[in-house]
């Protein structure tokens, strides 16, 4: 399933975001998905899930935002919704020679909210003692 690869691409990349910017922790991430990207949400989520564990991210909330499909033709300029399975024939024209994708393919990182400050301890790390 290549929804654990994003999800492990998505939790390094917030991560070092994090990290570079001071956060303590990762509480929310907000995903553009588009239809034809291939990833089915639910599987996403999960996989987000278990992907976060043990990292600044643990806990975080993850949000998608499904991006439909559209395309132009280059002929008549018409545009149409793809679909799914996708439709990239000219419901105008007819022609299938010369269209163009307008989006549908979008997996990108919209925005994370985290918190200033230190990451706090994690359950399975021991607190260190105070001298």
């Amino acid at each position: 399933m290549h929804e654990m690869s994003i999800a492990m691409a998505v939790v390094g990349q917030v991560e070092e975001a994090a990290r570079a910017g001071g956060a303590g922790a990762v509480s929310a991430v907000r995903l553009q998905v588009g239809e034809l990207a291939g990833v089915v949400p639910d599987a996403l989520a999960f996989c987000f899930e278990l992907a976060c564990a043990g990292t600044v991210l643990e806990g975080a909330a993850l949000t998608t935002e499904s991006v439909p499909a559209r395309a132009r033709c280059g002929t008549c300029t018409a545009e149409w919704p793809v679909g799914m399975p996708p439709e990239l024939c000219c419901p105008d024209c007819g022609r299938a020679t010369d269209v163009t994708l307008l989006s549908g393919r979008e997996l990108q990182i919209l925005s994370v909210r985290w918190e200033d400050g230190p990451a706090p301890a994690h359950p399975r790390e021991p607190i260190p003692e105070e001298a």
